[in-house]
């Protein structure tokens, strides 16, 4: 939201000719005072009767000039750091000039409550022409304090409802992040309320990028997003990196105060004031907010800067918890997960085996035709316990570091669109156990290579893939039900499969599958 502190208004009101011309307050006479009272508790009801800063502005300015019968009046606002942050005029196109005293024909008096100075209150060219008068300046100087409390009071009021405005900012944020169906992107939805909260021109959010001292854009909004979304810049004099390490606002206000910070929103857009807002959470930075504006816009205030840290502090406590409560429910998921795969292991399998063992019992007392049915019965139960293994190990929680049978997983998972059908896949024996690091990616290699000659040759509608291992040797076979190996032109992939047994004294050889097809057995001896 701009500032309307930063109001320039220009409004050109000369008195319409042949109208009467503003009372004569110059007049020392009782009856020119008592008239003289009566206008000033008239100006001071009039603008101290507004809420609005804008309206407080130029009604001070009318107000003043006809105060003083003068053609011309002009207040210049000071912001809360002393700096001119605008300009309201009234009469005239251009600024009055020339100091207090200057000259008789015009008027300068502070604009202030106490020791705080809002501005100052310019008036020039007397309507009754000649100099203005001593008591146009004590009335003047009387309405400046009544202009400063009225400055005050809508400033107060205007604060007030940027307060509002940013509670409710995160409020909402804190709302949408908790929301656990709501599929809020966290990082764009604070970008997105403190570029529309501070009436910045673009606000990037960057994080440090692990083992260097650097930071990366994650997400950008505004002016030149596009061109600064992903870019990495170092970290070493850089706004985000005072605010991370401070764990304050940084503020500023010109590219005069940017000469010794590195800015990355310079490669966008010609930066003028900038703020830098640190996401420090209850345990962790997440990164920090550098917000700009344009060149010649007014630059961010003190409450700016207030309300903008307030906020990222909120916001980044608000992510965390999200997080926390996002972790919360991936337990309850991964428990239950658990708790199905013992239920498979303690209960279906073994009631599987236990069937499969009680029909090979019967198929010895069968004659021949019977017997065979029943001993394919037992090796479906066999495939089927299997699958459900395989089933269980994807159920269980991932174990910390890779594994050979997640690596093989993930290669299966791959290959799975390509192919057509999952294929199906067996692990026999200790395999995660008896496979070092350098083994787990041979085997990788292997199962890769393998799966890609069934897309491309094989022309297959079954895969199977089965890696065993046991005390002496780990061997992995995939076979398949297509066309067989004469179709395989090429053999620089089977080449390097042999390759690769070899480094560790084993096997790699190629085919015909017991069923048809074609069938890959790699074997290599453990130590």
């Amino acid at each position: 939201m701009p500032a309307v502190s930063s109001l320039v208004a220009v409004e050109t009101s000369r008195p319409a000719p042949g109208t009467s011309p503003p009372p004569d307050l110059g007049s020392g006479s009782d009856a020119g005072a008592q008239r003289r009272l009566e206008l000033l508790v008239e100006a001071n009801r009039a603008i101290l009767g507004e809420l609005s800063l804008t309206a407080v502005l130029r009604q001070i300015v009318s107000s003043a000039r006809e105060l003083v019968g003068a053609h011309h009046a002009a207040l210049e606002v000071l912001g809360p750091d002393g700096e001119r942050t605008g300009l309201v005029q009234v009469g005239t196109d251009g600024e009055p000039t020339g100091p207090a005293g200057a000259s008789r024909t015009s008027l300068a008096v502070p604009v202030k409550v106490r020791d705080v100075v809002y501005g100052h209150l310019h008036v020039a060219d007397r309507a009754e022409g000649g100099d203005f008068a001593p008591e146009d300046r004590t009335t003047l100087e009387a309405f400046g304090v009544s202009a400063g409390i009225a400055i005050e009071n809508a400033r107060l009021f205007e604060e007030s409802g940027r307060r509002q405005l940013w509670a409710e900012a995160a409020a909402a944020v804190s709302s949408a992040l908790l929301d656990p169906g709501g599929g809020t992107d966290p990082v764009a939805l604070i970008a997105d309320t403190v570029l529309r909260l501070t009436g910045a021109d673009a606000v990037s959010v960057v994080v440090p990028v692990d083992g260097l001292d650097a930071f990366r854009v994650r997400l950008a909004r505004g002016v030149g997003a596009e061109g600064i979304e992903g870019l990495v810049y170092p970290a070493r004099q850089s706004v985000a990196a005072l605010a991370i390490a401070t764990g304050r606002g940084v503020r500023l206000r010109s590219p005069e105060d940017e000469a010794s910070f590195f800015v990355h929103l310079r490669r966008a857009l010609d930066v003028g004031a900038v703020l830098g807002l640190p996401l420090h959470g209850s345990a962790t930075s997440h990164g920090a907010l550098v917000v700009a504006r344009l060149r010649g816009r007014p630059a961010f205030d003190r409450s700016d800067l207030e309300l903008g840290q307030s906020f990222a502090a909120q916001a980044a406590i608000a992510m965390e918890l999200a997080e926390a409560r996002a972790a919360q429910q991936r337990l309850v998921v991964l428990q239950d997960r658990e708790r199905i795969a013992r239920d498979l292991h303690d209960h279906v399998i073994q009631r599987l085996f236990a069937a499969g063992l009680t029909l090979e019992g019967l198929a010895g007392s069968l004659d021949a035709p019977a017997a065979a049915r029943l001993v394919s019965v037992v090796e479906d139960l066999d495939v089927t316990i299997r699958q459900i293994r395989n089933l269980i190990f994807r159920l269980q929680p991932v174990p910390t570091g890779r594994t050979l049978r997640s690596a093989v997983l993930e290669v299966v998972a791959e290959a799975a669109p390509v192919l057509g059908s999952e294929p199906d896949v067996a692990f026999v024996g200790p395999v995660d156990t008896v496979a070092d690091e350098a083994l787990v990616d041979d085997v990788v290699a292997v199962v890769r290579e393998a799966l890609s000659n069934v897309v491309r040759h094989a022309r297959a509608r079954h895969v199977a893939l089965t890696v065993s291992a046991t005390a002496a040797e780990l061997a992995v076979v995939v076979s398949d039900d297509g066309r067989g190996a004469g179709g395989v032109a090429r053999r620089s992939g089977l080449d390097n499969l042999a390759q690769r047994a070899a480094r560790h004294g084993g096997t790699s050889g190629l085919s015909a599958g017991p069923t048809g097809g074609t069938e890959l057995r790699w074997v290599v001896p453990l130590r």
